[in-house]
């Protein structure tokens, strides 16, 4: 949810935030209209309640004779008060709604436009090339009898599969690897819940734009997570942390769930897009000053860990209908895949601003010297291993005879393996 002062003090800036994300400017309008009238309907409300305990002290000293009349009026008052509280409630509603059109305010600099209009900030390494011709990783998966489409399919329908072996074992090997990597740079780890409140998927603003995406329970009215981002947003939900002396960093290791809705026929084959993966998550509520700063740290985090690995990628600033509602800026780091001979999405961070904690009612309290009030922190999020990663693992440390090296920094986690090699 977007600040209510901004939208009083500067509508013009969110107007712009919403042309450059494709949204009608007309939104910004609109809650305007309902803010006001929310404002002068708690204002007539409480005028209405001075009134009423103004006249409740003088019917309480009133002689004798004049008390039936002066009860009659409380009892009209009385009741006006209640239909006022009523008009509060409905105005709050609206306000509510109309606000909830407006997404996130974007950061100086995002690029404007849809999904072809990112920029590209770098590049590392080269994309490999081969004396041979390259196998993607669904053959190259199946010839190390690490990944199993056709049983995935037969037990859970479409887009599903099995990892098998090796293919366990390093999806394992990477989850664990960034693992490490977030305790070393102070995460603290969690395990969280998969299933979540409407209010929590709703505040992380997974119930926009994407909400056919998300799977949803009718019976229990719950929400399975495509992302552990959504139940460690509302880890903190209704609280005043303590982020004055440091962020709080956490990490997220789940299984996230994804219809895919409207991405039929897009990357059927093998694990790239799938309804099912598992997922180590960063996720880190700091001050709002300090949000930008520790965007570029997640990053450089996720880098790291794609160097190691020794994959070519780019690092993009995705444009801003491209975001999503809740981030006003995101960061996504591609890596390149042989045989698409294109860079692919493998890890995405965002700088939520201070909107998911608007939403979540989650704020810090500042200094005394400050004069020690309460705002909202900042939330930010970014994925630091997930399945698909397999995928620019396999192409591009295959060998002619369908053997993959395993990177060094793998090796660990493996045993000391070397080279996955082709099965019998």
């Amino acid at each position: 949810m977007i600040d209510p002062v901004l939208l009083r003090d500067n509508p013009e800036l969110i107007k712009r935030s919403q042309e450059a994300r494709g949204e009608s400017p007309d939104s910004v309008d609109a809650a305007l209209a309902a803010d006001h009238a929310r404002r002068a309907a708690i204002t007539a409300f409480e005028e209405l309640r001075a009134t009423q305990n103004a006249h409740g002290k003088k019917v309480a000293k009133a002689p004798k004779e004049e008390k039936a009349a002066l009860v009659a009026e409380a009892k009209a008052l009385s009741d006006r008060v209640k239909e006022a509280q009523r008009a509060v409630t409905v105005a709050e509603e609206q306000a509510d709604e109309a606000f909830s059109v407006i997404e996130n305010v974007i950061i100086d600099g995002v690029p404007a436009g849809g999904e072809e209009d990112f920029v590209t900030l770098r590049t590392h390494g080269e994309p490999p090339t081969y004396d041979f011709e390259p196998r993607d990783h669904l053959e190259l998966g199946e010839m190390l009898d690490a990944i199993d489409m056709e049983r995935g399919t037969k037990v859970s329908g479409a887009r599903f599969y099995f990892l098998k072996g090796i293919g366990a074992r390093l999806e394992l090997a990477l989850m664990s690897l960034g693992l490490d990597r977030a305790l070393q740079a102070g995460f603290v780890p969690l395990i969280p819940p998969t299933l979540v409140r409407p209010e929590v998927m709703r505040g992380t603003g997974f119930l926009g734009q994407h909400a056919d995406e998300v799977y949803h329970l009718d019976k229990d009215d719950l929400y399975l997570v495509g992302t552990s981002e959504v139940p460690l947003a509302g880890y903190h939900m209704d609280e005043i942390i303590d982020v004055e002396r440091g962020a709080k960093r956490y990490a997220g290791w789940s299984t996230c769930y994804r219809s895919e809705a409207g991405s039929y026929g897009k990357d059927t084959r093998g694990i790239i897009r799938v309804h099912q993966f598992n997922k180590l998550e960063m996720f880190v509520y700091t001050t709002p000053e300090e949000a930008e700063a520790e965007h570029l740290r997640l990053v450089a985090m996720q880098e790291g860990m794609l160097q190691d690995l020794g994959l070519s990628y780019r690092v993009i600033d995705v444009a801003a209908g491209d975001l999503g509602s809740s981030a006003a800026r995101k960061y996504d780091v591609e890596a390149w895949v042989p045989t698409q001979g294109a860079y692919r999405e493998l890890t995405s961070t965002s700088n939520c601003t201070t909107y998911q904690a608007r939403r979540l009612n989650i704020r810090h309290r500042l200094p005394a010297d400050q004069g020690g009030r309460t705002q909202h922190v900042a939330t930010l999020n970014g994925t630091l291993a997930t399945t698909r990663w397999i995928v620019a693992l396999l192409e591009t440390h295959q060998r002619a005879d369908g053997s993959v090296v395993v990177p060094e920094v793998l090796r660990p986690y493996l045993g000391g393996l070397e080279v996955m090699e082709p099965t019998a």
